[in-house]
């Protein structure tokens, strides 16, 4: 099992998003329960392009630190919506003999639904920690609504299994043991 810790980048880790504070707790267990279990955790983030204000070098692409990685922990950039769009990421997952991979970060309605079926269209298990995505408004949706549709209507018994943190945590025990 790998942990995929995606876009949670300075310039859009902040309260504009559904249930910040929680989205943050929820998001720092779940690191440090895959650190001690002895799960890798991998951190991507998303290059918008220079010139952007979100791109390398900018203080906005950096990572939230308040879920910062540790040295030794792999961090890919991307260019587009999945994950998976980095090759080099792509071609290391797809290379695991574990297929289960569980997926936190930002923001819910794009990077995450992009790379959650990105992974499962390439046979991955897909594990979703409650609580542990989020995103913005939208002209369409509050940033709630936008949460609970992909996280309790989209994925569940589709493209992920949608956990409870709890459960999540356990999942880790029990799957790498």
């Amino acid at each position: 099992m790998i942990l995929l810790v995606i876009d949670i980048q300075k310039g859009i880790t902040d309260e504009r998003l559904y249930d910040y504070e929680g989205f943050i707790n929820r998001t720092s267990r779940i690191i440090s329960a895959s650190r001690d279990k002895g799960v890798e955790v991998i951190y991507v983030q998303h290059d918008d392009g220079p010139g952007t204000g979100f791109s390398i070098g900018d203080e906005e692409f950096e990572i939230a630190d308040a879920v910062a990685p540790k040295s030794d922990e792999k961090i890919f950039v991307k260019i587009v919506n999945s994950c998976f769009g980095n090759k080099e990421l792509a071609e290391y997952l797809d290379k695991q003999e574990d297929k289960s991979l569980m997926i936190v970060g930002l923001q819910t309605n794009y990077c995450i639904d992009a790379s959650i079926k990105s992974a499962f269209d390439r046979g991955f298990k897909v594990i979703i920690p409650e609580g542990t995505n989020s995103t913005f408004d939208n002209d369409y949706m509050d940033k709630e609504t936008t949460y609970r549709y992909y996280n309790e209507l989209i994925w569940p018994d589709r493209f992920a299994e949608c956990v409870s943190l709890d459960a999540a945590i356990s999942f880790l025990s029990d799957h790498n043991e």
